[in-house]
């Protein structure tokens, strides 16, 4: 079993779209703090959603850097079922490394509460001015992005 690096963006999305959480790294005062958020992706840009107060808020606008991870999969492979260095987990991981953008601009939050729920639900939904107002909307611009495919069954002449 092997390790497979993914290039292919449109395989990258399609992980990431499969995907219902993501985890949110950043920095605070270089301690690290991890979250599961609800995400959409719109081309180059992952749009999360949250309170506007409260730990992650402050530390993003001390430190926008972040690092997203998606995980697809968690089936248990191996290769000798008595070798415990043979078993992996084959699943496939997308990684993002971005800053924040905070959106206070009515209809671009609207705009993108819109995607969020379109990654979870196909229904049309309709936000109260309220709600809006009061959610906060980051935008993560895409820096980097890579992928990984774990566990990948080796390619062989006998099994190609």
């Amino acid at each position: 079993m092997r390790t497979l690096i993914i290039e292919n963006r449109t395989e990258i999305e399609e992980i990431v779209q499969s995907c219902k959480t993501c985890y949110v790294a950043m920095s605070e005062n270089n301690v690290p703090y991890v979250l599961p958020m609800n995400f959409a992706l719109e081309d180059d840009v992952v749009i999360l959603h949250s309170d506007q107060s409260g730990r992650m808020w402050e530390t993003l606008h001390q430190n926008p850097k972040v690092c997203i991870n998606w995980t697809l999969g968690e089936e248990l492979a191996w290769q000798d079922v008595r070798v415990g260095c043979s078993y992996r987990v084959k699943s496939k991981s997308v990684l993002v490394e971005g800053s924040v953008e905070f959106v206070d601009d009515y209809d671009e939050k609207e705009r993108c509460l819109h995607l969020l729920m379109a990654q979870y639900s196909d229904r049309k939904f309709k936000f109260n001015p309220p709600a809006v107002k009061n959610v906060g909307i980051l935008k993560v611009h895409i820096e980097k992005i890579s992928a990984k495919e774990f566990g990948a069954k080796a390619v062989t002449p006998w099994n190609s």
